[in-house]
């Protein structure tokens, strides 16, 4: 797959999880792998990238004694969310028109 198609698609399954609310790596990484396989070597770039596109917020809180990073979605990431999946709806029409060109050929 496509690195940059990739990277799209992990990211808007980052933020689609954190459109259910605030939530800390751990849990996103057991969500997000719902959606997608996702490791924390994964995860913690991806939302060190999202953080500074302003597409989420971070803030620390005490949890048992350590530190716990807690990430929640933006007005921006949430716009983010939906244009990706209009960008997704336009390139599904244009692989449906390869296809069937395609298939069109392999047939003739």
């Amino acid at each position: 797959m496509d690195v940059q198609l990739k990277r799209g698609i992990l990211d808007a399954c980052v933020l689609t999880v954190l459109r259910r609310g605030e939530s800390y790596g751990y849990r996103l990484v057991r969500d997000v792998g719902e959606l997608i396989d996702i490791s924390e070597s994964t995860l913690y770039p991806i939302l060190k990238r999202l953080e500074a596109g302003g597409l989420v917020t971070v803030r620390s809180a005490e949890h048992n004694g350590r530190l716990r990073k807690y990430y929640q979605i933006t007005e921006a990431g949430e716009a983010r969310v939906h244009a990706f999946l209009e960008e997704w709806r336009v390139l599904m029409r244009a692989l449906g028109k390869i296809e069937a060109e395609v298939e069109g050929h392999d047939q003739a």
